[in-house]
């Protein structure tokens, strides 16, 4: 049976327990195992720790992500994208030369008669009212539009930085519980309107399964492939967290 897949947070271009480029090859062998069963794949953000696109340029480096999703596609492999915290200035490229769609907030989507909400994670839920502000100025058009006007050699070295920072608030290492996670109180409240079966984010940067109060739903949360090398698999009947074997 077709099965349906979901990573998040490769953060490439920085280096962690493996060099962004050892990183990349690895995620790349992945696509190629799973696509020969995919139903479809979902990529929900962060998939790069930096991302601007100017208007006639886009950051160096990536060709081998960036060459194996564009022949999927081809394949016919249907695969969505999110954008994320640190990839969020996303401006058709991946529309226009890899045929895949964007999206910029959660989706709803039904996937073999189950109910998704799909999205990164960033700035959902209660709390993180800093970050909130920070990503609402990092959206305006007029943000977008001043900083396409600072050369890519200065801009790029600047979004380096920032995305450091963000990186370092954002990998909180334990389960904080149910009531301090904020992705999980976010579940909470979209339940009592929506009848969703699985909550699928990214963000957090720990594998999380965790079952709602309501006893049949449960917000995923696929960890990073900085430190956990997590994935998530749907084959119609389960939805597992899967762990990249690594030679």
């Amino acid at each position: 049976m077709a099965k349906t897949y979901f990573a998040s947070d490769f953060h490439l271009g920085v280096n962690a327990t493996e060099t962004s480029r050892e990183r990349e090859k690895r995620i790349v062998q992945w696509l190629e195992e799973v696509s020969h069963d995919a139903d479809a794949i979902y990529l929900l953000g962060d998939l790069f720790d930096y991302w601007f696109e100017y208007g006639e340029a886009v950051p160096k480096g990536f060709a081998r992500l960036l060459g194996k999703l564009a022949e999927l596609r081809d394949r016919g492999v249907p695969i969505y994208a999110f954008t994320g915290n640190h990839d969020m200035w996303m401006f058709g490229y991946f529309e226009k030369e890899l045929d895949i769609p964007v999206y910029k907030h959660p989706i709803e989507r039904e996937i073999q008669g189950k109910k998704f909400l799909i999205g990164h994670g960033d700035g959902l839920g209660p709390g993180d009212h800093g970050y909130k502000f920070i990503k609402k100025v990092f959206a305006s058009p007029v943000s977008q539009w001043l900083f396409a006007r600072i050369h890519p050699n200065t801009g790029i070295k600047l979004m380096k930085y920032f995305s450091g920072q963000s990186r370092d608030m954002t990998a909180v290492p334990d389960f904080l519980g149910e009531e301090k996670e904020w992705l999980i109180q976010y579940c909470k409240e979209k339940l009592e309107t929506s009848d969703i079966d699985y909550f699928v984010f990214g963000h957090r940067h720990l594998p999380i399964d965790h079952l709602l109060p309501n006893g049949k739903s449960r917000y995923i949360n696929l960890g990073d492939w900085l430190v956990h090398y997590t994935y998530g698999e749907f084959d119609g009947k389960e939805f597992s967290l899967e762990n990249l074997t690594l030679s």
